[in-house]
């Protein structure tokens, strides 16, 4: 090739691995990143697949426990009684047992705890 200035100019070499075999390029090394990164990159992967994997699952069991349980139940009180639909009954009874749970962890770490001087 010929420029404006009449001299032939040479063509730029690869620089980064450009037109290499892989097998080259993994020998190098240079460019690439560790093994060790590799892996904890590809781990970190698998976990975030897996769990979106949980999350979606669990969505499609909590779906299916809903769809079943909408019929309506009598509930019996010390003093009455009363109807509401059983998917109500069961919400409310988990975040209820959830909140107890937080406020008994909480009242047994206070009490545990070294007094300070």
């Amino acid at each position: 090739m010929e420029t404006s200035g009449g001299g032939p100019t040479r063509a730029p070499e690869p620089s980064d691995g450009e037109g290499q075999s892989p097998a080259a390029r993994r020998q190098q090394g240079s460019s690439d990143e560790p093994i060790r990164e590799r892996l904890l990159h590809h781990a970190r992967r698998v976990r975030l697949y897996s769990s979106a994997t949980a999350v979606v699952a669990l969505l499609v069991v909590l779906v299916l426990l809903i769809s079943v349980n909408v019929r309506t139940v009598r509930i019996d009180w010390v003093v009455g009684s009363a109807r509401a639909s059983l998917v109500w009954i069961v919400l409310a009874a988990t975040v209820l047992g959830w909140l107890l749970g937080l406020a008994t962890g909480v009242s047994f770490r206070r009490r545990t705890r070294r007094r300070q001087p």
